[in-house]
């Protein structure tokens, strides 16, 4: 959890970010997170009454500040989607809660954040075209089932393949990478693939989970991706989102690296490319 703080931290000391434009969020309403989850499920998150396998399931316990930090996440979430479709780019300093399901919660992962927001904005945008692009080393299993079947929202991940680490929810196109990948493979795959699902969906909304967990030095991911591959797959997608006037929010997504404070330098990378891009390429 540290990474959070350390990560804001990064971008206030290193000037990436000034502290007048971090937003500063409360929880989203009850009403946004029962559009996706049950209402008995929310209960049981606000009251602290998972059981034992529910909580294992869920990675961590309950604790009284466990509804209100993940509801203010959620709420990150959506005010960056918002402000994505105004301004271009809009970025949440967390979130990324892809494994969350409708009835429960799964490694780390409380309520979906990404399916609220985009039930918010079709409330709002019923027309809207969203492409949720999940590159955390771990399909998200979650926003998949949360999202099926409607088509006017395409769930494109790219993540470790078998033996998977968590079940799998097919999604609109899911591309498998063989164990302990190495970056010029995954970034071709990636490249190529998300190349391809962009042309043929053309978003009005990119959502992206980027994540941190791909780094060789992740306890969990499973990926073998450098300092600098991971650079590359940041300039390259926000180049071409940016370039081509797709608004994206960037989310963080997982990350457990070995030193701590590496996975918030990764998040930290990935927030300055966003705001270095968005300046260079639409003056923002």
């Amino acid at each position: 959890m540290e990474k959070f703080r350390v990560s804001k931290d990064m971008l206030l000391e290193t000037g990436v970010l000034r502290p007048e434009e971090i937003i500063e969020v409360e929880a989203t309403a009850s009403h946004l997170l029962l559009r996706v989850h049950e209402p008995g499920y929310v209960r049981k998150i606000e009251t602290g009454l998972l059981g034992h396998q529910e909580q294992s399931l869920l990675g961590f316990p309950v604790t009284p500040q466990l509804y209100a930090r993940s509801a203010t996440e959620v709420e990150a979430t959506r005010m960056a989607c918002h402000a994505a479709l105004a301004e271009g780019v809009g970025v949440c300093l967390a979130g990324g809660t892809h494994h969350a399901f409708r009835d429960h919660g799964e490694s780390f992962c409380v309520f979906n954040d990404v399916a609220v927001a985009i039930r918010d904005l079709q409330s709002r945008h019923p027309l809207l075209k969203i492409m949720v692009v999940d590159t955390d080393a771990h399909q998200g299993n979650g926003t998949a089932s949360l999202l099926a079947e409607d088509p006017r929202v395409f769930t494109y991940s790219i993540h470790v393949g078998r033996p998977h680490p968590l079940p799998q929810i097919a999604g609109s196109l899911d591309i498998e990478t063989v164990r302990d990948v190495g970056g010029d493979s995954y970034l071709k795959q990636l490249f190529s693939s998300l190349a391809a699902a962009l042309d043929a969906f053309s978003p009005d909304l990119v959502v992206w989970v980027s994540g941190a967990d791909s780094h060789r030095n992740d306890r969990l991911g499973h990926m073998q991706l450098s300092l600098k591959d991971i650079q590359r797959r940041d300039e390259v997608l926000l180049g071409a989102f940016i370039r081509n006037r797709i608004p994206v929010a960037v989310l963080y997504g997982g990350g457990y690296n070995r030193q701590p404070e590496f996975t918030a330098k990764l998040h930290r990378n990935t927030i300055a490319t966003a705001k270095k891009l968005a300046f260079q390429i639409r003056g923002l």
